[in-house]
């Protein structure tokens, strides 16, 4: 109620035009309006918003470093090595730190299984092949979570064994290994079955090495070469800053560094082709045989004295390109490490004549001098394992326990090494002779020679080309995509963004809901506008 006395408001024209002229700042009825004049106003408001950001960034860094780290940053790739001999297949666990690599070589972390033969043995009947490969990849669902089988890719690699079928014959085998990896639930495309180059295989094997020994980006010179003596082909691969032709040389990218490095498959040097070679040729008298087994009956310098072969095994192997049906029974053992040595050399140098570069240590093909230290793997380490050999172990020592082993009697060689099969045993005299004459006789490394050692393994990791390929492809992929970007955007940036947006919308309601409603009267006491507050629910 007003009081009876209040002034009365002279209603003349001059007044009511003075009370016009007084300017008064205007003030919305709008909730939540704030005059633009006004720097300090709502600070509820402000300490909200803030407080939503803040809040936003700790949940953001702590999901990014710290949220499901044990499970979800867990990852898995597969490949099938299609070996010559057999196929095995690879299961590697993984994560990716700040944009790296880093796997997992613990027991279960690391995991393979191998069948028996190689894909190359079912040119006939290739859905056998497929069969096979269907029997590796349970072995591989065994061993990866089935949520995270979508997400695995797996890739299935043919070696030397299928370079050695025609087209049409590793298309079909292909074709049926595809069909099984397609409808395995794993992620697969099918130009991830293919037949790799040896310059590829060998490529692999260098990375791997490297990886396992700790040189993968660093210096090129303080880089370790790999030669590789497989069943049906040897890989021999280095850096070399000499000028060779393009098809032997490779640029890898690796860190800060790029890599030129010499890589190249020798098809048909591998040990067991070599092998079947050289007694096909023993048996027909060829150029392979020395003088002293050019015999009435054909001397076998490779073969300790005392073998009785069972007919019924001595078919040749079929990974030989040798058409003759031929058994050795027609071979008189010998053993004699030296000759066997000269016969091994022959057949390394065969079609020397048709070299067309300025030097060629082993057939036709262009090797650069070999520079740097050097990793021997596979079978150069399996012979050497089975002599007992250190690691760092001289190529004169090969010598001493070929010559040794070639010259001991077969029978006790047998009831000595009674737990190998006949077959891998009858090897071992034509293996030493190889390596050596392959080694030493060809590529010139000397017998005492401390750059090369022997190994299939670096510490825990394997020395294995098909982890050499998971480690080069992944890290180019990741190289591509900003894995830090991609990790967060596949999975935790929605997460985040959501919260983010759900904090500045409580903000919002709780800064609407405290701030006051506001209502602007003139107060004909004071004379003037007066701005008070009007209760939220009067």
């Amino acid at each position: 109620m007003r009081r009876s006395n209040a002034r009365t408001v002279n209603p003349s024209l001059e007044a009511n035009k003075d009370m016009d002229r007084i300017k008064l700042p205007f003030r919305s009825t709008r909730p939540g309006f704030r005059s633009p004049n006004s720097k300090h106003s709502n600070p509820r408001s402000r300490f909200c918003l803030s407080t939503s950001f803040s809040v936003a960034l700790v949940l953001f860094f702590y999901i990014l470093f710290f949220g499901d780290k044990n499970q979800e940053s867990k990852r898995y790739g597969v490949v099938i090595d299609g070996g010559s001999t057999g196929t095995r297949i690879h299961v590697f666990k993984y994560e990716v730190r700040n944009g790296n690599l880093v796997l997992d070589f613990s027991d279960k972390g690391l995991v393979s299984m191998r069948v028996n033969p190689g894909l190359s043995a079912y040119a006939e009947e290739p859905e056998k092949a497929g069969a096979a490969v269907a029997e590796l990849m349970e072995f591989a669902k065994r061993n990866i979570p089935r949520e995270k089988w979508a997400y695995a890719e797996v890739r299935l690699m043919a070696t030397a064994g299928m370079r050695l079928l025609k087209h049409g014959d590793q298309e079909r085998i292909l074709n049926a290994c595809r069909r099984i990896l397609k409808a395995s639930g794993f992620r697969f495309h099918d130009d991830w079955a293919t037949v790799i180059s040896g310059s590829d295989e060998g490529l692999y094997a260098w990375v791997v090495a490297n990886y396992a020994l700790g040189t993968l980006g660093a210096e090129p010179a303080q880089t370790t070469g790999i030669i590789e003596l497989g069943g049906a082909s040897a890989q021999v691969t280095f850096v070399s800053n000499e000028p060779m032709p393009p098809e032997f040389s490779r640029k890898v990218k690796f860190g800060n560094f790029t890599y030129n490095l010499y890589s190249h498959s020798l098809l048909h040097f591998g040990q067991n082709v070599a092998f079947d070679v050289l007694k096909e040729s023993l048996v027909s008298g060829g150029q392979l045989a020395t003088e002293s087994v050019r015999r009435e009956k054909p001397m076998d310098p490779c073969t300790p004295r005392g073998y009785a072969p069972d007919k019924d095994a001595l078919k040749l192997s079929p990974t030989s390109l040798i058409e003759k049906n031929t058994y050795l029974s027609t071979l008189l053992p010998s053993g004699n490490f030296s000759e066997c040595r000269s016969a091994a050399l022959k057949l390394l140098q065969k079609d020397q004549d048709k070299c067309s570069y300025g030097t060629c240590y082993i057939g036709s093909t262009f090797i650069p001098k070999i520079k740097g230290k050097f990793l021997a793997t596979e079978n150069f380490f399996h012979t050497s394992k089975f002599f007992g050999l250190d690691q760092r172990a001289f190529l004169s020592d090969l010598v001493v326990s070929g010559q040794q082993f070639c010259a001991e009697d077969w029978s006790k060689l047998a009831q000595k090494y009674n737990s190998l099969e006949e077959e891998d045993l009858l090897r071992y005299c034509f293996s030493s002779a190889y390596i050596v004459a392959m080694l030493h006789d060809s590529l010139g490394i000397a017998l005492d020679d401390q750059r090369i050692g022997y190994a299939n393994q670096v510490h825990n990791i394997p020395l294995d080309w098909a982890l050499g390929a998971f480690i080069l492809q992944s890290a180019a992929e990741l190289d591509a995509n900003s894995d830090w970007m991609a990790t967060v955007l596949g999975g935790k940036l929605p997460l985040l963004f959501g919260i983010f947006i759900l904090l500045i919308l409580v903000s919002w309601l709780v800064s609407k809901w405290r701030k006051p409603q506001l209502k602007t009267i003139y107060d004909l006491e004071k004379g003037k506008y007066i701005v008070t507050r009007v209760g939220r629910y009067s």
